[in-house]
């Protein structure tokens, strides 16, 4: 194992931002080298992979794609095996189910002198559940080398539930109630959007849909439980997912209370907007490449108090950003576990009050 390196596996959505923001960040986090693998050598991405390149990450392939890579003029510096050999944290940033075959073909036999393995939210099972500012005290205190970084519904979810229902360290959820209405794909992505809005499945009695089940089992790795449930559907739209939620709580509370536990949330935005739209183009005019790192951002036009217990509203997920801050925390911790925290404030400036 070399010297504090952070390898990412894959390069889609959540990889490629994933690579240039530790490049750029590297010193400041204390990273030594940032490595990355490619899967296919593909000349329409050979543009990005030049880019990441230039920014001072490493590129690994399959050994028997080194040639494949080089026609095309990209020059590898690793085989698959030795960048993972090599790597201090591992994050797997690959479509879902890949992970966990990287986990029992690679990873577990490399779980000598501390090395941590992170998956992205489609991996379940892959390890512990992990969402930055939910559950940081159930990272520090598990010996758990592998982590799943939830998908980023999930930390929309677990923040607005912990914001709202567990101020001043109580429980006050008598139910939570999610719509998470997604967008189709990605702007990066030219397939599988949806041209009129399409509803899920609830695949779960208790949960409905996976984010709510994720942010429950998110919320027992700190002895939680809050009651949650969560439907999903997709709209044709390549911005950004907004959520509907409907907190009713064993308590009575006003509007400016609910805006003040929401404010005093570090990673939550507050946004007088209500248009996906203008949220996005804040995220790519103001973001790391298009992206805040925020929970989520909460539109406070929508806000309401039914009954005086039951807090309903509209907010947008910063999908990819909430993500990576947790991926970036997670790696950081392995790599120093006494002082991530502090190491990690060189990206707050992409974590907003207001949108």
């Amino acid at each position: 194992m070399s010297d504090k390196v952070v390898h990412v596996v894959g390069t889609g959505t959540i990889g490629e931002p994933l690579i240039g923001l530790l490049s750029d960040y590297k010193e400041p986090l204390g990273i030594g080298e940032v490595t990355f693998h490619k899967n296919s050598p593909l000349t329409y991405e050979r543009a990005k992979v030049k880019d990441l390149l230039r920014r001072g990450a490493a590129l690994a392939v399959d050994e028997e794609k080194m040639d494949s890579f080089k026609d095309i003029g990209l020059e590898p510096s690793f085989g698959a095996e030795e960048a993972i050999m090599r790597a201090s944290v591992v994050i797997d940033c690959t479509p879902k189910g890949i992970g966990h075959q990287n986990k029992h073909k690679y990873y577990e036999k490399f779980l000598d002198n501390g090395r941590g393995f992170l998956a992205q939210g489609s991996e379940q099972g892959f390890g512990l559940k992990y969402a930055r500012g939910i559950n940081d005290t159930a990272l520090v205190n598990s010996d758990d080398q592998f982590v799943q970084i939830v998908s980023c519904n999930t930390h929309n979810i677990a923040a607005l539930t912990k914001s709202i229902s567990m101020a001043d360290d109580s429980e006050t959820l008598d139910e939570g109630r999610f719509v998470c209405i997604r967008r189709s794909s990605d702007i990066s992505q030219t397939s599988t959007f949806v041209p009129a809005p399409e509803v899920g499945e609830h695949g779960s009695k208790q949960f409905g849909t996976h984010h709510a089940r994720d942010a429950f089992e998110l919320f027992q790795t700190i002895d939680r439980t809050p009651p949650l449930f969560s439907s999903a559907m997709k709209t044709n739209s390549q911005y950004m997912h907004v959520i509907w939620f409907n907190l009713e709580l064993k308590e009575t509370l006003t509007l400016n209370d609910v805006i003040d536990r929401l404010d005093a949330n570090p990673l939550i935005a507050l946004t007088e907007k209500t248009s996906s739209g203008s949220v996005f183009s804040f995220g790519r005019d103001h973001g790391h490449f298009g992206r805040i790192l925020n929970q989520t951002v909460v539109s406070v036009p929508t806000l309401a108090v039914h009954d005086g217990n039951e807090v309903v509203g509209y907010c947008f997920t910063p999908q990819d950003g909430n993500s990576l801050l947790s991926s970036i925390a997670a790696a950081t911790y392995f790599l120093y576990p006494d002082s991530y925290e502090e190491k990690i404030q060189i990206l707050s400036h992409l974590i907003f009050s207001e949108v």
